[in-house]
């Protein structure tokens, strides 16, 4: 079978990113992890968007009708902003929801910081759409636990939902 991913998009969302507020550490990461699953993968960082629907949306399909393999959304997964109102709004989860034709989301709540959060895995066409949390460890955790499932089974949205979730989770466990 083969499980190699030869086209791949990271989009970071957040308005302290697309600002510069926050420096984008989690894109490398992820591009380290998608190297060792297949070193010749080209991938393409897109430059950083806010965190508005239509936003997200376009740029998600932006890609899809270049035909890349995978799309990888880093932020917006959190719902902070239901426990604060210091945090800002995530649309990164509502966005794919509308957006993805076929999909596998889980949820997990804890006192993590985010409070919330809700990664989705699903194709649009025959390109897969993940995201990933924006704090480094979790999206660390997520990517990697991404990579094990793909390499595992390809085609199995929810087990590469569920392992990413557990992997997001086990960063608070003690």
């Amino acid at each position: 079978m083969d499980v190699m991913l030869n086209k791949v998009v990271i989009i970071p969302t957040g308005d302290e990113i697309k600002e510069e507020i926050v420096l984008d550490t989690d894109s490398p990461m992820i591009m380290q992890e998608l190297i060792k699953l297949n070193g010749n993968c080209s991938i393409f960082r897109s430059n950083p968007i806010c965190d508005k629907e239509d936003k997200i949306i376009q740029s998600i399909r932006n890609f899809v009708s270049e035909e890349y393999d995978l799309i990888i959304i880093i932020g917006g997964s959190g719902g902070g902003h239901r426990y604060s109102t210091t945090l800002g709004k995530d649309y990164t989860h509502s966005s794919l929801e509308q957006i993805l034709e076929e999909k596998y989301s889980s949820e997990i709540y804890g006192k993590n910081g985010h409070m919330w959060s809700k990664l989705l895995c699903g194709r649009i066409a025959t390109t897969m759409v993940i995201n990933v949390p924006g704090p480094y460890v979790e999206a660390q955790a997520a990517i990697k636990s991404f990579c094990s499932s793909y390499k595992s089974n390809k085609n199995d949205l929810k087990e590469i939902n569920i392992n990413m979730m557990k992997a997001v989770r086990e960063q608070y466990e003690c």
